[in-house]
């Protein structure tokens, strides 16, 4: 078999272990639905390819995912490289996502937060900021879901080794979501 073949059907094997997370899945969009419906905003991180997760997200949301609707606001918490390079000099990298939750979250935000193997320090802080400001959140997770799992309001965990495939259905899952969710938004 090609390599492009066991990938195929490795792929296949990950998107097919989603199918447990509809019930997860469909309070996920309750949540984003509620908070977008009621004026506040999604705050969204990720560390790596994750980080480009996160910034795909919140443009789905901020810009339009497929139907033509008003922006709705969503912010990347990954996007800004000055923040983040004076947060890493000034207080290390474990804190970039949690200052900005500090510094932007408010009760009825949303926060949502990827990591492939559940081991990203600054994921975790962000996570347990969003706890003490009351903001609820969704995390992304892979693999048995690492210490971070039980930390956010909401894990939706795809189960799996390889951080690509594991990506792969975090697209997914995200794309469904902005589905379920974008059908319910107000267009205007």
């Amino acid at each position: 078999m090609s390599q492009l073949q066991c990938t195929i059907e490795d792929s296949i094997a990950t998107l097919r272990g989603l199918a447990g997370l509809e019930k997860d899945l469909d309070r996920a969009a309750k949540m984003v639905l509620g908070c977008l419906a009621s004026g506040h905003k999604l705050l969204v991180c990720g560390n790596g390819g994750s980080a480009s997760d996160a910034t795909h997200l919140a443009t789905e949301f901020l810009c339009r995912f497929q139907h033509d609707r008003r922006p709705y606001p969503a912010i990347s918490l990954t996007a800004n490289g000055e923040y983040l390079t004076a947060v890493c000099n000034d207080y290390g990298a474990d804190e970039i996502f949690a200052r900005q939750v500090w510094g932007l979250g408010e009760k009825g935000d949303l926060l949502l937060a990827f990591t492939t193997s559940g081991k990203s320090k600054n994921v975790l802080l962000a996570l347990k900021e969003a706890e003490r400001r009351k903001v609820k959140s969704i995390c992304f997770l892979g693999r048995d879901g690492g210490f971070t799992k039980g930390v956010a309001t909401l894990d939706l965990i795809v189960q799996g080794n390889n951080t690509a495939r594991i990506q792969e259905a975090q697209k997914l899952l995200f794309h469904v979501l902005c589905e379920m969710v974008e059908k319910k938004l107000p267009k205007t």
